[in-house]
C-alpha cells in the first residue's frame, strides 16, 4: 500500500529534470523566439512562459492530461489512445510532434523496465499519456498528476531560457517563483474545460517551432 510520502516522492520522480526522457533537449519554440528578439530578458521570459502555459498547456494539455489519467484508471485502452492522438493531431509543427513521440517513447521504457506496464505499443505513444499511466499506476491523483506535468513543463522552459536568453540561476528561481500561481490557476481551470472547449491559442509559439526547423544554428531540437 502506497503511503502519502510514498506518492509525494513518486511525484517528484516523474517530475524530476533527472527522468531520463530527454526533456532538456526541448525549448518548444523558445529558442527561435531568443534568437529573433522576442524574448530578451527575465521579464519577456517570464511572459512568454507564462503566455504559453495560459493558452496552451492550461487549455490543451491539462484538460487531456486528466482524461487520459481517467482512462488509465479505469483501463479504458480506447479512450487512451483517442485522447493520445488528439495531443497529438493538436501539436502544430512537425518538431512538435516528434519531441511529443520522443519523450513519450523514452518514459515508455523507463515505465516498463520499472514495472509500471508490461505491454508494448503499437505505435509511438505521447509523453502525456504515458505521464498518466505512471500517475494512475501509482495513485497519483489527477489533481497532482496535472501540478507535476506543469511544473516539470515550466522547469524544462526556465532552464531552456537561462541558456538561451542567458539568465542568471537566480532569475531562473524567480521565474519558477513568479510561475506558481499561474500554474496553479490552470490547472484548477483545467477541471471544468469540456471536451468541445479542449485547444490551444498560442500562435506565436507555433510559429517560432516552424520557423526553429530551419534555423542556421540550434541548441536545442525544438
Amino acid at each position: 500500500m502506497l503511503t502519502a510520502r510514498t506518492n509525494l516522492l513518486r511525484i517528484l520522480h516523474l517530475a524530476s529534470p533527472a527522468l531520463p526522457i530527454g526533456a532538456f533537449h526541448f525549448s518548444q519554440g523558445l529558442e527561435y523566439a531568443v534568437d529573433a528578439g522576442w524574448v530578451q530578458d527575465e521579464a519577456g521570459s517570464l511572459t512568454w512562459i507564462a503566455g504559453v502555459a495560459r493558452h496552451g498547456i492550461g487549455t490543451l494539455d491539462l484538460p487531456i492530461l486528466l482524461r487520459l489519467h481517467r482512462a488509465a484508471s479505469a483501463g479504458d485502452d480506447d479512450s487512451l489512445q483517442r485522447w493520445d492522438r488528439f495531443l497529438l493531431a493538436a501539436r502544430e509543427t512537425e518538431e512538435l510532434r516528434a519531441e511529443d513521440r520522443h519523450m513519450g517513447s523514452a518514459l515508455a521504457r523507463i515505465l516498463r523496465e520499472l514495472g509500471v506496464m508490461d505491454s508494448s505499443l503499437n505505435e509511438p505513444p505521447g509523453y502525456a499519456r504515458m505521464f498518466a499511466v505512471a500517475c494512475a499506476g501509482w495513485n497519483i491523483t489527477e489533481s497532482e498528476a496535472m501540478q507535476a506535468y506543469s511544473w516539470a513543463w515550466a522547469e524544462n522552459q526556465v532552464l531552456a531560457a537561462v541558456k538561451l536568453v542567458p539568465l542568471g540561476q537566480s532569475a531562473g528561481q524567480r521565474l519558477l517563483h513568479a510561475l506558481v500561481p499561474v500554474l496553479e490557476n490552470i490547472g484548477t481551470q483545467a477541471l471544468a474545460i469540456e471536451d468541445e472547449d479542449i485547444g490551444a491559442c498560442v500562435i506565436t509559439q507555433g510559429l517560432a517551432s516552424a520557423r526553429h526547423e530551419y534555423q542556421y544554428t540550434r541548441l536545442f531540437k525544438s
